[in-house]
């Protein structure tokens, strides 16, 4: 009896871990996302979507990454249109948001180019709130306009530039992430 709980339990628990996908939506855990955003009268398809987890057992957000259908995943740091939407399962304050933010852009960009973005990164920096269970960020570029950042659908702010979209995205998507499995489970690649 006790190795069947120790299994279902691990079943359990891979499970929130790997998006299900239904007709119109992907779950993640008890999250779901669309399987299609529209991002200036451009449908954007998903990509990937998975939960990233700290601690090991904490859930800190499940998210959903969406690029045009025509993009591939080693697109995703390109000017494409994009979108990242992150769920959180946990509060954070917006300034942590921020300082987090710095340190993962420095780390994905050479010295150089952190100092060139370094006022767009305040701006950016500048529109964090908190957040509590259950809100929603959304990241999204548009090609020629800009980053764009929503809490909850509020637009808080667009700030331009390829440059900073990928410096931004790259804080998930690029080589030195926030955690390479959620990468690779955002590309689709894993």
């Amino acid at each position: 009896m006790k190795k069947t709980t120790t299994l279902l339990l691990s079943i359990g628990l891979l499970l929130t871990a790997v998006p299900t996908i239904g007709a119109n939506t992907v779950r993640v855990g008890d999250v779901q996302f669309s399987r299609v955003v529209e991002v200036s009268s451009q449908q954007l398809q998903l990509q990937g979507a998975g939960l990233l987890k700290v601690m090991v057992f904490v859930k800190a957000y499940a998210g959903a990454f969406y690029l045009p259908a025509s993009a591939q995943a080693d697109q995703a740091l390109t000017p494409v249109a994009k979108r990242l939407v992150l769920e959180y399962y946990q509060p954070i304050k917006g300034v942590d948001f921020a300082k987090a933010t710095r340190l993962k852009i420095a780390d994905n960009v050479d010295t150089a180019e952190a100092e060139r973005l370094a006022a767009r990164i305040e701006r950016l920096a500048a529109m964090y709130k908190d957040v509590q269970p259950g809100d929603r960020y959304a990241l999204t570029y548009v090609p020629g306009t800009g980053t764009r950042l929503s809490l909850n659908d509020e637009h808080l702010g667009t700030i331009p530039g390829d440059d900073f979209a990928r410096a931004v995205f790259a804080i998930w998507l690029g080589a030195d992430p926030i955690d390479e499995k959620f990468r690779d489970r955002l590309l689709g690649v894993s």
